[in-house]
């Protein structure tokens, strides 16, 4: 089973890019906070896909706080001669949580 759940706060803004015919795919960093002694945070790149991918991009900034359910994926490539690889989550939800990217309007009383 390939299963992750994370919560943290974007480190990147959102990066909207095509991918083929009507493909979408946004990429961002989180970082998930290390608790207690381990202080810190780790940093995970993610990718979403499609109508997913033009939300975030769309409502997501840097620092905005979110969760992420995915699965993990890992790669591996060559470079200037010496072999690399990562992992890195594809998300199949991303919920926004906190303040949302838009500013909001109070409401008004209209005048009696």
């Amino acid at each position: 089973m390939n299963v992750v759940a994370l919560v943290g706060n974007l480190a990147t803004e959102v990066e909207l890019r095509e991918v083929g015919t009507d493909k979408k795919v946004a990429d961002f960093v989180l970082a998930i906070d290390r608790p207690g002694k381990e202080a810190g945070a780790d940093f995970v790149r993610v990718s979403a896909w499609d109508r997913q991918a033009e939300a975030c991009a769309g409502y997501l900034s840097k620092g905005r706080r979110v969760a992420v359910d995915g699965r993990l994926r890992s790669r591996s490539w060559e470079e200037d001669g010496k072999r690399r690889s990562a992992v890195d989550i594809v998300a199949s939800r991303v919920e926004f949580l906190g303040g949302g990217a838009r500013e909001e309007v109070p409401f008004e009383q209209p005048a009696a």
